[in-house]
């Protein structure tokens, strides 16, 4: 791999380090991943359970499990990840992410080790992990390909690893930009560019020839009279995928 080459893509970084005060207001700037968490945390759960065959009646349930939540931001995921008895590695190119996150971790009795740092980086440092929680980050790297490779690259034999983004079509442009950017306000104009926004198909490609692959997909949709997120069969908009490395 070019030692030079690099996933961050500074303006994006810049961007969630303005913010990142808020990541634990449920009420602020980050009050949509708030409400998606609940969806994903499930999702998440079921997949790891059913994957590694453990015990789904036990409050630790991923005890044993070393997991890496790449882009973590504040640690939304990290937390939960820990309280599920995973041995968690929460890593951000944003070093104001990663002091937000400890300290909340701190606050909440939690040990988590926090890392500003970027994927491509703990590859070269030799890392790897049961689970890889990518979770709406692609949309917001310099080098999808790079990126997605060296998250694959982390994945143990007999591992996975969970992404979420958001698909690049035109209804993901109205819904997902126009709508709750512009409109709804629920998320700040310049969160997502559409240009940048990532379809299944070029997740796959990325993956090509990483040992790695896509087993499962769902979409998730916001249901409006429920006011919740649900998983889907409409994968037009956001969506989520399941990788495995075979032992």
């Amino acid at each position: 791999m070019n030692t030079g080459a690099t996933t961050i893509d500074e303006s994006e970084v810049d961007r969630f380090s303005r913010m990142a005060a808020d990541w634990w207001n449920p009420t602020g700037k980050f009050k949509p991943l708030h409400k998606f968490n609940p969806v994903r945390l499930s999702y998440i759960r079921q997949t790891v359970i059913e994957h590694f065959g453990l015990d789904a009646g036990t409050a630790r349930p991923f005890d044993g499990l070393r997991l890496l939540d790449i882009g973590c931001g504040g640690g939304l995921l990290s937390e939960p990840m820990a309280r599920l008895g995973a041995e968690v590695v929460g890593a951000d190119a944003s070093e104001t992410n990663i002091e937000i996150a400890r300290l909340h971790a701190g606050q909440s009795g939690l040990d988590i080790d926090y890392r500003a740092t970027t994927s491509e980086a703990l590859e070269a440092a030799g890392e790897s992990f049961d689970v890889v929680l990518n979770m709406e980050v692609v949309e917001h790297v310099s080098d999808v390909d790079l990126y997605m490779k060296s998250c694959a690259a982390m994945v143990r034999p007999g591992g996975l690893m969970v992404v979420a983004t958001i698909n690049r079509t035109m209804k993901a442009y109205g819904l997902a930009i126009i709508g709750a950017e512009h409109i709804l306000r629920w998320l700040p104009k310049g969160t997502h560019q559409y240009e940048k926004l990532v379809t299944p198909q070029e997740l796959e490609d990325a993956l090509a020839g990483t040992g790695v692959d896509i087993v499962r997909r769902t979409g998730v949709s916001f249901n409006p009279l429920a006011d919740e997120w649900r998983q889907s069969r409409d994968m037009d908009v956001n969506y989520m995928v399941v990788a495995e490395r075979p032992r």
